[in-house]
């Protein structure tokens, strides 16, 4: 069965550099050793991996009229993505990533273009009609949105990125109102077994709880006191680790809607995630899910599962 699954958040057109180390040494010119120009953002990336993995996906977001946002539309239509829910604005989200050869990055998103951009919370009740998932990204237009769309009665999930405080301002809103929340451990103050069972017990409707770990994996506990570690795989290499927490996150959503197995789930998504990393442009490359269950079979991360509330 098909799921219908709204994602609302920033669009970008990115231009990716790879550059020889960091930091990156003044010179007058320099050659990159490869660029790589494509439509990412985190709604972006989370939209194109569901629409490949064969979600019905609804995307909310903001597109300029201008050169940046048409390059936006054209590849969003090829992607099958354009529909109501996209808002026309004066300007579009653009960003550039710098990336060494070991595949770290360095991000410049320039979301000012549509971060105080009015969306209609209209439109997005009329996307969420008969969905299955709101995945609601912690971009700045989205926050006014996020306490009617918890009314809406239809289970919510985010990735709060680089968190370090639970009881932030910015990210309370979301935090609140999610069912499903991911997160990176690059800022957290607490070990992540810690850090999850204090969201559990700060956040009530909080069900799962995803921490990507970058290269040692991803962990994930569900309130009911299951803790899953998956030990990260990369099939490919590591080129661009650009993206990698998108692609978790967007992955554990697809096959947990589909088979509310949270472990597997979490395996396929660092499978997804590390195969993505082996391309100078992860955000356009994605495997359909045949590709993955095979992907899966042949490069199958260790997984041990435990309890977070022992």
């Amino acid at each position: 069965m098909t799921r219908r699954i709204v994602v609302a958040g920033v669009v970008s057109l990115y231009m990716s550099v790879g550059v020889g180390e960091f930091p990156v040494k003044y010179a007058s010119m320099s050659s990159p050793r490869w660029i790589v120009t494509g439509v990412s953002g985190a709604a972006g990336h989370i939209a194109r991996i569901l629409k490949k993995l064969g979600d019905d996906v609804h995307l909310c977001t903001v597109v300029g009229r201008d050169l940046p946002g048409l390059g936006i539309t054209v590849e969003l239509r090829r992607q099958g993505l354009v529909g109501p829910g996209i808002v026309e604005g004066a300007e579009s989200s653009v960003g550039a990533t710098l990336v060494s050869p070991d595949g770290r990055r360095m991000g410049f998103p320039h979301l000012t273009p549509v971060n105080t951009v009015p969306y209609p919370m209209d439109l997005l009740e009329a996307s969420a009609h008969d969905a299955d998932l709101l995945v609601l990204t912690n971009a700045k237009f989205v926050r006014d949105l996020v306490g009617p769309a918890s009314r809406l009665d239809i289970p919510i999930a985010v990735d709060v990125h680089l968190i370090s405080d639970l009881d932030g301002e910015y990210n309370r809103p979301w935090l609140e109102a999610a069912t499903i929340v991911f997160c990176s451990d690059e800022r957290l103050p607490d070990p992540p077994e810690v850090w999850v069972a204090r969201l559990f017990d700060r956040y009530p409707r909080c069900r799962l709880a995803g921490v990507g770990l970058g290269s040692r994996g991803a962990l994930l506990a569900t309130r009911e006191g299951t803790l899953v570690r998956v030990e990260a795989v990369a099939p490919r290499g590591v080129v661009n680790t650009t993206g990698a927490g998108d692609a978790l996150f967007a992955t554990f959503l697809h096959f947990w809607s589909e088979t509310g197995d949270p472990i597997r789930s979490l395996r396929l998504a660092v499978v997804h995630a590390g195969w993505k990393i082996g391309d100078p442009a992860p955000v356009t490359a994605s495997l359909t899910p045949e590709e993955l269950s095979a992907l899966d079979a042949s490069h199958m991360p260790n997984t041990v599962v435990g309890r977070w509330d022992l």
